[in-house]
This record gives structure tokens, C-alpha cells and sequence, in this order.
């Protein structure tokens, strides 16, 4: 249950465990040490990988963070592991000098200076954590798909709900004061507000369906590197779409709909960056750089519109 609601956003930076040194199995002072995030999620699937091997499992403290985020954020770095590898007493409870990291964990830590102050060898383990049996019986050596990282569909459809949920969240408080303005200018009527009220609501629901889900689930057939051009690409696509079935919209209704729903679909397709294989921490502050001046300004310029569409009518 715990799984489920932090797929759903639920909750999702509490879901963690405490740091520090977890025992699976029945290990040795010989037995493999494992390094992980304590990101609930991730400790999960390292202990499922590593359940029939035993082993000792050290957990950083990573404010419930994922390796790879964490690496990137560096709270999985060199400083962190040490303070947990002397906090755990780890030299007095294993008679090797060997840590085996997640290889995702390798931008947020530097072998050389772990070995120098602790005398731990750094290991870099396979991507996934349920190639780890087959790279402990291969002597420590992860080669060819163990060390390819790809972004299938299926992984890109489980994280859909973790960012349709807090888009909607943020989409029923745009449209609730989107409703008080209707209200007010439509001289106190409900169901005039109500009226006017139902395009921007479409214009939401389909920005979110274009940029948190189409977007993601398209990502490989969908033109451009950058996730902004993909989720605006999307999101034109996605607004003819409801220009030709929306009743008789006016024309600035129409312009105020491709201009904004293309803007909201780009800012949240970039939500993904941080979750792909095809993008690095200094492309997606360019890309931010660019697209989000871009996306608040049309989303702006779609808000303008439809209000000067408003008092027009």
C-alpha cells in the first residue's frame, strides 16, 4: 500500500528509511556490503535483489531521495558515506574493505577520496539492482546490459500518476480562481461563471493529458531532445484537437487555447527530465533556462486573451 501511494504521489518525501547499517539474512564479517538511498523504493528492490545472498545493507541519509536524484542533489556523496560508514562502525563489523554502490551513484561520489579517508574501495555495481547476483558471481564485474540504463515504456507509464496527481491538484486551484473572476465579472451569476469557466478547464485537463502523460508515453516517437519541445509539440497537437471539437469557440478563444495549452504541456513534459537517460543536470538548467520564460509567458499571454475574449462577449 505503501508502494502504491507514493506511485500516486501520496506522501511521496516521507516514504523512507532510517540510515544506517541493515543486516539481510544471516550475513558475515566476508558477506558483501551494499550502498543504497533511503528512499524507501529503492531499499525495497536492493534487499528483494539481495535477499537469497545475504549481505550487510548501508543505507545514506538522503531526505528520501533516489539514488540518482540524490547523486545528482549530492546528498548520495562522498561526505555522506563516510559519516555512515563511521557511524555504523562498518570497519569493526566486516573484515573486507569493499562498497558496492549503485553505478547511477557515480556523479556524487569520488572513489579516490572514500579510499584515502576510509579505506573502503569503491565498487561500482550493475544499473539494475536484480543484475547484482549475477555480478557478485562474475567477480565483481558488471559488463554489457549490466551497465545499460534505458527508459522503456512501461517505466515511463509508472511515473505518470506521480506527476498527473500533483498537476491536477495545481489545476483545480487555477480553475477555482478562475471561477471567483468568472463570478465577479459575470455580475455575481453561478451559472454564468460556471459558462465561462469550462474552456479553461478543458484547456487544463488537456494540457495535463498532453504534457504528464501523452508526452511520456511517446517520448521516443516525439521530435526534438529537449522535453520542452517534445511536450510542446504535443501540446499543439493536443490543442487543434480541441479547437476543432470545442463549439463554436471565437477567434481570440481559439489563439488564447494554442498558445496556452502548448505552454503548460512544455513546462510539465520538462518534469521528466530528471527521470530519463537522455538528459544531464547542465542541459536541463539550459533548457530552463529557455523554455520556462517561454511557457510562463504563453501561459500568460492564453490567460490575457481569453479575459479581453470575455469582456469582448
Amino acid at each position: 500500500m505503501g508502494a502504491f501511494k507514493v506511485r500516486w504521489g501520496i506522501r511521496r518525501m516521507n516514504y523512507r528509511v532510517d540510515a544506517g547499517l541493515y543486516a539481510i539474512g544471516e550475513p558475515t564479517a566476508g558477506s558483501p556490503v551494499f550502498v543504497t538511498a533511503n528512499y524507501k523504493l529503492t531499499f525495497d528492490l536492493l534487499r528483494k535483489a539481495v535477499a537469497s545472498i545475504g549481505g550487510w545493507i548501508l543505507v545514506l541519509d538522503t531526505v528520501g531521495i533516489n539514488v540518482w536524484c540524490a547523486a545528482g542533489k549530492g546528498t548520495f556523496g562522498t561526505d555522506e558515506l563516510l559519516r555512515r560508514i563511521e557511524a555504523s562502525h562498518l570497519p569493526d563489523i566486516v573484515n573486507h574493505r569493499k562498497l558496492i554502490l549503485p553505478q547511477l551513484a557515480g556523479p556524487g561520489v569520488a572513489g579516490h577520496e572514500v579510499r584515502k579517508l576510509s579505506g573502503f574501495q569503491v565498487i561500482y555495481g550493475p544499473v539494475r539492482a536484480e543484475d547484482i547476483p549475477g555480478f557478485l558471481q562474475q567477480g565483481l564485474k558488471a559488463e554489457g546490459r549490466m551497465r545499460a540504463k534505458d527508459f522503456g515504456f512501461m517505466e515511463r507509464l509508472a511515473l505518470v500518476p506521480m506527476e498527473v496527481v500533483p498537476a491536477v491538484r495545481s489545476g483545480l486551484l487555477a480553475l477555482a480562481g478562475l471561477f471567483v473572476l468568472c463570478f465577479l465579472l459575470g455580475g455575481f451569476s453561478t451559472s454564468k461563471a460556471l459558462g465561462w469557466c469550462a474552456m479553461p478547464a478543458g484547456a487544463i485537463g488537456t494540457s495535463i493529458l498532453a504534457g504528464a502523460v501523452l508526452t511520456p508515453l511517446l517520448l521516443p516517437w516525439l521530435p526534438g531532445r529537449a522535453f520542452s519541445i517534445k511536450g510542446s509539440l504535443m501540446g499543439i497537437l493536443s490543442a487543434f484537437l480541441v479547437i476543432f471539437f470545442v463549439h463554436s469557440p471565437s477567434a481570440l478563444e481559439r489563439i488564447a487555447l494554442f498558445i496556452s495549452i502548448p505552454a503548460v504541456s512544455a513546462y510539465l513534459a520538462m518534469n521528466f527530465t530528471g527521470s530519463s537517460t537522455f538528459t544531464s543536470l547542465s542541459g536541463v538548467r539550459k533548457e530552463m533556462r529557455l523554455a520556462l520564460p517561454l511557457e510562463i509567458g504563453g501561459a500568460g499571454a492564453g490567460l490575457l486573451l481569453w479575459i479581453i475574449a470575455l469582456l469582448g462577449g
